[in-house]
Parts: structure tokens; C-alpha cells; sequence
């Protein structure tokens, strides 16, 4: 189709000519190199060293948080920020079902249940009205804990996501969730580097959670990091990601189940070169998302916009299609033609392991899985 045959020409134009263009590849151009050398001249590759703590105060220091804790990934960050606030086996977490699988997973690794309720199509992110529908409908509050009065279970935590790094509307949703009792988690992994009415996004809830995956806006490799204001969460976070020993000089001592969640200074090294990148690479992925809004203001495809109450980190840009039919025949033209296209991802309740999770209304969120489409979103340096 010709107008798809122009975008993947505007695409390869936008990436210099590049016969293959990656949906999102990282860039290494500060003291990546410096400092993973000074890790190893250091012998201290593992869980203990100067890059980790100083990665932590990088991303508490750029967030606003009071406190950041470092893990081996993003999933990791978002299974004990769900225990830290209480979630256990059989409880009940409700999030949105237009996210990546890590989301439920986390959920899943304590033996709790997904709830999905819709997204808004302003933002991708978890809905405050339809939150605020479900609840008023199909909870009650009982001696302060929040009931699902269809399975009898307790609904402990709210995880929103923000959405190829899009605010969701993080104030109304903390709003609806203090109204029930209920804890917000946010999965942040995808905005680092977003703003939600000028304060960044993973800092609203009692906890937050990010990740630095290779495709991520900067990288570790892999890794996350938790971020609270709450100090005793922090210290428990800490202490839960490394195996929760007890500290000793000689003696091995644990005083509860712990998890090897800690991330190594090898990849922190990475991490805190990659955070010194960070505003610059922000600023460049501003410019490509209003390239992509000049090029799409002239195309018969609409671009995906967010509106001003946020802002946004341009992680991923994405192109909204007339229908599932075109979304695929998009799909198939520009990843044939060496352009690397994905379509969002499958709904969760879609998925065979979430078949019996109980669901809102969910229209939104099927009309965007049928339309939405990531195209290329590198960092493109002059």
C-alpha cells in the first residue's frame, strides 16, 4: 500500500538510510566502557560494590524518591514492592490488561489473582473511572479490607502501568484506590524519564517499579529498581533482595524467606554511565516523537498523542490503524521491508493462564489490541 510504503521511506530516512531499523536498540556513547573496566579491575562483578549504591542514589536522586533499591530486573522490583505491601497467597491485585506479562507475573509468583479492569484510550493506562465502576460494584469494605464480594477474596493492591512510557492518570487512580484501602503499586518500568503533573511517574503509589532491559530507555543489561519514600519498606526491600541475611561478619544468618534479587555492580556500572546519558537521550526522543507528529499530522495514520497533563519519556512511539485488518497488513509490510513494527500486546485475560480471571468491562482495551502499532523509537544521535 502506498502510504505504508511511505512512512517505512520516512522511517528509513529518520535512521539514516539503515537497511534494518530496530523497534528500540540501546546506545552506548558516555563512560559505559570506563566504568564496567573499573568494576572489574575492582574483582567486585557481584552483588556488593560502589556502582550499586551509587546507581540506587542516581535514580532516588533523578525520580524525586527518597529511597531506591536495585534488582536483577523490573519483574523482580514489582514481586517484592506486591509483598511489601502486603499481597499474599489467594489475595487479589487488580491492574489492566493491556500490559506485558510481567505485570501478571509478579502477581502470579505469590499465588495471588489477577483482576483486569479497562484502560483508558487517552492514555493506555488503567482507567480511574472504570476502576471506580468496578469497585462500586463488586466490592465492599469489611473492617478495612477491601472485599470482592463475587469470590469472597481480599483485594490487597492496584497496579497501573504506564504504558510505553505514557502517565496514566496516576492522581485520580491514588484518589479512587484511598477510598477502598487499597495499595498502589505502579509499574513503571517503561517511564523513566515521565511526568505526571510535573512529578515523576513510579513516585505516587507506596511503591514503584522500573526496568533497565536491554531495550529499555537506558539499560543494564538487565535490572530494576524499587523506589519509596517510605524508609522501613526500603530497608525491607533491601534486606528481602539479598537473601535477607542477617548482617555479621563471619556468621550466615537469615531470619525469613529471601530472594536473590540483587543487582550486580557489573550491571550497575552500566546503569550509572547510562544515567548520566539520560537527559540527553530524553531530549532526542522528544525531537523524534514530534518528527513522528509533523510526518503523521499529513498521513491518513494517526499517530499516538498524549495529552498535557503529562510527560511523557517517548519510549516507544506508536501509530493507531483504522482496524485489526490493517493493523496486521501494516504489520506484515514494514517488518517484510526490514522495518521492525510490534503490535501492543495480547490482553492478559486473553492469555490461557488468565482465562479465569475476573474482568471489567474491557472495551477499551480491546479497540487499542486491535489498532495500536510500535514503530522505530531508538535514540538518534546527530
Amino acid at each position: 500500500m502506498a502510504k505504508f510504503k511511505n512512512i517505512i521511506e520516512f522511517i528509513r530516512t529518520l535512521y539514516g538510510g539503515q537497511e534494518f531499523v530496530p523497534l528500540h536498540e540501546p546506545r552506548f556513547l558516555g563512560n559505559e566502557k570506563k566504568y564496567v573496566q573499573e568494576c572489574i579491575d575492582s574483582t567486585f562483578v557481584s552483588s556488593v560494590g560502589a556502582f550499586v549504591d551509587g546507581f540506587e542514589r542516581q535514580v532516588a536522586e533523578f525520580t524525586g524518591s527518597k529511597y531506591a533499591v536495585a534488582t536483577v530486573n523490573g519483574t523482580a522490583a514489582l514481586h517484592v514492592a506486591l509483598l511489601l505491601v502486603g499481597v499474599e497467597r489467594d489475595d487479589e491485585v487488580i491492574t489492566q490488561p493491556l500490559t506485558f506479562i510481567a505485570t501478571c507475573n509478579a502477581i502470579s509468583y505469590i499465588g495471588a489473582h489477577p483482576v483486569f479492569v479497562d484502560v483508558d484510550k487517552e492514555t493506555l493506562g488503567l482507567s480511574p473511572q472504570k476502576l471506580k465502576q468496578f469497585l462500586s460494584q463488586n466490592t465492599e469494605v469489611v473492617n478495612g479490607q477491601c472485599i470482592n464480594k463475587t469470590t469472597k477474596r481480599k483485594i490487597k493492591a492496584v497496579v497501573p502501568m504506564h504504558t510505553f512510557g505514557f502517565p496514566a492518570k496516576i492522581d485520580e487512580l491514588m484518589s479512587v484506590c484511598s477510598e477502598y484501602n487499597l495499595s498502589v503499586v505502579e509499574d513503571a518500568a517503561e517511564s523513566l524519564g515521565s511526568y505526571y503533573k510535573r512529578k515523576h511517574t513510579g513516585t505516587f503509589g507506596l511503591l514503584g517499579a522500573f526496568s533497565f532491559n536491554g531495550n529499555k530507555i537506558i539499560t543494564t543489561g538487565g535490572g530494576g529498581m524499587i523506589v519509596t519514600d517510605d524508609e522501613a519498606l526500603a530497608k525491607k526491600a533491601k534486606h528481602m533482595t539479598t537473601t535477607a541475611k542477617i548482617p555479621h561478619a563471619w556468621e550466615y544468618d537469615h531470619d525469613m524467606s529471601g530472594y536473590n534479587y540483587r543487582l550486580p555492580n557489573l550491571n550497575a556500572a552500566l546503569g550509572s554511565a547510562q544515567m548520566e546519558l539520560l537527559p540527553e537521550y530524553l531530549s532526542k526522543k522528544n525531537k523524534l516523537a514530534r518528527d513522528y507528529q509533523n510526518y503523521f499530522e499529513d498521513s491518513e495514520i494517526d499517530f499516538f498523542e498524549f495529552g498535557e497533563e503529562g510527560r511523557p519519556n517517548h519510549w516507544l512511539n506508536a501509530v493507531v490503524l483504522d482496524s485489526l485488518e490493517e493493523r496486521n497488513k501494516f504489520l506484515e509490510e514494514t517488518n517484510s521491508q526490514g522495518i521492525m513494527t510490534r503490535p501492543v500486546w495480547k490482553l492478559m485475560n486473553r492469555l490461557e493462564i488468565f482465562k479465569k480471571a475476573q474482568t471489567g468491562n474491557l472495551e477499551n482495551a480491546v479497540w487499542l489490541e486491535e489498532r495500536i502499532v510500535n514503530i522505530p523509537s531508538s535514540v538518534i544521535m546527530d
